[in-house]
């Protein structure tokens, strides 16, 4: 099953979108992903370990961003080359531009797994030289 739908002409939650409405939750989805793996630092989305980060579209599911009601979720990998705490306030803030920040909707950033220089993640459990 793909990690993301294929690109579709807008249909009805893309005119809701244009008249002033919501965007529908996997428009939101599509939106939140494209600018957080924009964001410095961020290498990946990340679905989490029971894949439950994602939101359902037609034919698979967006990875990494949970747009449920008023809460979105993001989860991400993020490489080491700066603080882990301003890579996520910069991942809440591109989360709620494409969310439409109007104040009704709450952004939690999970940092899945951290990724050093070269791009290969740390697995959970070591502390990087291979001893659990």
């Amino acid at each position: 099953m793909p990690d993301h739908e294929p690109n579709t002409p807008p249909g009805p939650g893309g005119a809701a979108a244009q008249a002033g409405a919501r965007p529908s939750p996997t428009a939101q989805a599509r939106e939140i992903a494209a600018r957080v793996r924009a964001v410095p630092g961020v290498v990946g989305l990340s679905a989490g370990s029971f894949g439950a980060t994602a939101t359902p579209v037609p034919g698979g599911r967006i990875a990494g961003v949970a747009v449920r009601g008023g809460e979105v979720e993001v989860g991400v990998v993020v490489l080491l080359d700066r603080p882990i705490p301003d890579t996520a306030a910069d991942i809440r803030e591109a989360a709620l531009a494409a969310a439409g920040a109007s104040g009704d909707r709450s952004v939690h950033v999970r940092i899945e797994d951290v990724a050093g220089d070269d791009g290969e993640g740390t697995p959970s459990g070591e502390d990087g030289d291979g001893a659990p």
